[in-house]
């Protein structure tokens, strides 16, 4: 088999995986249920259903990177199509991926190539997920939908919010937190009287899809390394500038997502055996954080004061400031890039400023970026 062929055959049967994980994932979000259970109980039915979440969420995933592939193309940069990334790991705990990538063959010499391939990617994916939210906000299905999947709820009808959850454990439902643009989608195009419950949000298939859609389209553009914000940030403001700008988000990013992991109340009325513990913890912490900020600069003790002074200003302002919370699940996230991807961006040869086209559509993006971020995407 020519290794062309081998590799689209590797393709095409990661997507088919994918496809078949993502729709799983989606049916157990969706009806509440899980094929583990058995088919007396998961049934066909129940995971077509799923293609309700797979087949707009894959096409906004798809869109995406497609519209990095042809872009290269059109600037005859050699790219590979899509790989996919199948992944479920047992009920209600993915989305059945982790997303795709393209590959590029060769190195990009110019700077306009790079902000035109970082570009086109989140700027296709992120029109498909918002007509899919829009979509799906604009044709919430009636009552009777959630109460097939909880009858229990329907003797409370309409405000079944306020009744159905007393004493239930909140950490056992999944929230989807808004950014600015879902919240202006919901206020805009929803009948408020058939919004669910924030804990059932996971069973509209279009809503889950819509959300993650912007969720994602925000990572992609945290203007950090050669993530896609990254490249249209260096095609703005060039490779010294970038050089200073990406570090400093990312410290910023990194400070953020661990706001309230540690407290210092947690550390009172403990005896020796638990506060010994709970410093250990913390050590570990501390030294997850340098992980993180090991690559900042090539001195290893700048790294180390840099992850020590966002430590401690971590615990010193949720020490002032005691309702203050981060999102710990960005932390893997930061991992991810400062100590794998990087956080700097190759220098190109040719550098030349960007023209005036390209500076709008790259603020615009940028703005985006702002505009689908959401500080507590899942709590």
């Amino acid at each position: 088999m020519r290794k062309s062929t081998k590799t689209l055959t590797i393709q095409i049967v990661l997507f088919l995986v994918t496809l078949l994980t993502t729709t799983l994932a989606g049916s157990e979000w969706i009806t509440g249920k899980t094929f583990l259970m058995g088919f007396d109980q998961y049934s066909l039915s129940d995971f077509k259903k799923g293609f309700l979440f797979s087949i707009p969420f894959l096409g906004f995933l798809t869109t995406h990177e497609f519209g990095h592939f042809f872009m290269a193309k059109h600037i005859k940069v050699k790219v590979t199509l899509p790989y996919y990334i199948p992944m479920w790991l047992g009920p209600f705990t993915s989305i059945g991926t982790m997303g795709a990538f393209i590959r590029i063959k060769e190195e990009v010499k110019r700077r306009n190539d790079y902000f035109d391939i970082g570009i086109a990617g989140p700027l296709a994916g992120f029109v498909v997920a918002l007509l899919v939210l829009i979509y799906g906000v604009s044709n919430l299905p009636g009552l009777d939908y959630i109460f097939q999947i909880h009858p229990e709820y329907t003797r409370f009808g309409s405000e079944y919010g306020k009744y159905a959850y007393q004493g239930m454990d909140e950490g056992l439902a999944l929230h989807l937190g808004d950014s600015l643009l879902s919240l202006g989608i919901k206020n805009l195009f929803a009948d408020q009287s058939l919004w669910p419950h924030p804990n059932e949000i996971v069973h509209y298939p279009l809503l889950m899809a819509g959300y993650l859609g912007l969720f994602f389209t925000a990572l992609n553009l945290m203007p950090i390394g050669q993530l896609d914000g990254g490249h249209i940030l260096y095609g703005l403001i060039g490779h010294k500038a970038h050089r200073i700008v990406s570090p400093v988000f990312f410290i910023a990013f990194v400070f953020y997502a661990g706001l309230g992991f540690f407290r210092l109340d947690e550390f009172q009325f403990l005896s020796s055996d638990e506060l010994l513990r709970q410093l250990f913890y913390f050590g570990l912490y501390i030294y997850f954080i340098y992980l993180c900020f090991s690559r900042v600069t090539e001195n290893r003790q700048t790294n180390w004061l840099i992850a020590l002074a966002v430590v401690f200003l971590q615990v010193f302002l949720v020490f002032l400031f005691p309702e203050i919370d981060g999102f710990s699940g960005f932390l893997a996230f930061g991992f991810l890039l400062g100590r794998i991807l990087g956080i700097y961006h190759p220098p190109t040869d040719e550098n030349m400023p960007l023209g005036n086209t390209r500076k709008i559509l790259g603020w615009i993006t940028l703005l985006i970026f702002v505009l689908c971020f959401s500080p507590n995407p899942f709590y």
